[in-house]
Parts: C-alpha cells; sequence; structure tokens
C-alpha cells in the first residue's frame, strides 16, 4: 500500500513548472539536513509513493502539484561539494551523512492555498497545520491525501 508525503520546496529552488522541464520530469530531492526529514527517506519513503509538491518560503505558500516517490534514497552529493550551500565537511563519501530521493511529476494542479487547507475541518490534524511545525518532509494519512485530492478537484474559492 503506498504512503503519502508533503515535500515542501522553495518555488526558487524548484518550482513545478522548473520540476515539468526537468528532464523526465524528475529532481533529486537534495538539502535536506534534518534527521527525521533524512530518515524519513531512509527508513519509509517506496518507490511510488505519492507526494504533495509543496510550495513554501513564498508569496503563497501551498500545494502546486502531485508528484510520486521515483527512486530509493542514496548519498545527496550536494554534501561532498564545497561549492554547495548544503555542504557538510563532516560527511565523506565512505560514511555519508545526507541522503536524498528522486521525486517525479504526476501533474501540476491548481494551487492549493495554505490559507485553503486551514480551512478544512478534515485537515484539522495534518502535520503541516500543527504550531511549530517546520519539517520539509511530512508524512500525510490515506484521510488527508483523500481530502486534498477532492480539494483540487474543486474550483478555487
Amino acid at each position: 500500500m503506498p504512503q503519502y508525503w508533503l515535500m515542501k520546496i522553495e518555488p526558487s529552488e524548484c518550482s513545478i513548472d522548473d520540476l515539468a522541464r526537468r528532464p523526465h520530469q524528475t529532481v533529486p530531492w537534495t538539502g535536506v539536513r534534518n534527521h527525521q526529514a533524512r530518515n524519513f527517506m531512509r527508513d519509509a519513503m517506496r518507490v511510488g509513493d505519492g507526494v504533495l509538491y509543496y510550495h513554501s518560503s513564498c508569496a503563497e505558500p501551498g500545494v502546486a502539484g502531485l508528484a510520486e516517490v521515483a527512486s530509493t534514497a542514496y548519498p545527496d552529493a550536494t554534501q561532498f561539494d564545497p561549492a554547495s550551500p548544503y555542504h557538510d565537511p563532516r560527511s565523506s563519501p565512505d560514511a555519508p551523512r545526507w541522503l536524498n530521493v528522486d521525486v517525479r511529476l504526476v501533474r501540476k494542479t491548481r494551487l492549493l492555498p495554505l490559507r485553503e487547507l486551514r480551512r478544512q475541518p478534515a485537515l484539522a490534524d495534518m502535520l503541516l497545520l500543527r504550531p511549530g511545525s517546520r519539517l520539509s518532509i511530512t508524512p500525510v494519512t490515506p484521510a488527508e491525501w483523500q481530502a486534498v485530492q477532492a480539494l483540487l478537484e474543486t474550483p478555487a474559492p
């Protein structure tokens, strides 16, 4: 049974439109430097899991599209690159600290803004909506996934 995830990314780094233009509409999810988010990729994500592609740190944050996990976890190359903002000098190719997965576009959707998500009783317990929630990757329950899918099929209010 597939699992579901919400993965946050700044549109200036890789918007849903950028993802659509990439070869095979796939992007490595690099730069995760939180142990819990890394552990989700390493221990729980499987190829084919559903992804809510979420634009964050922008004028209008929200779900911008649907994607899927397209690879198992593997070492994030940015940790070894001194020119990368995600460089980690304590990591080495023999003992990588950070991992990433590849994410593939399923489809671009209408933007489902955070403010609209907050108004939905079915999403009241969604990790994204909890005070202080800052993780870049969070699990989404099957019920939350279905509620978001239904919202995406309706016109914006």
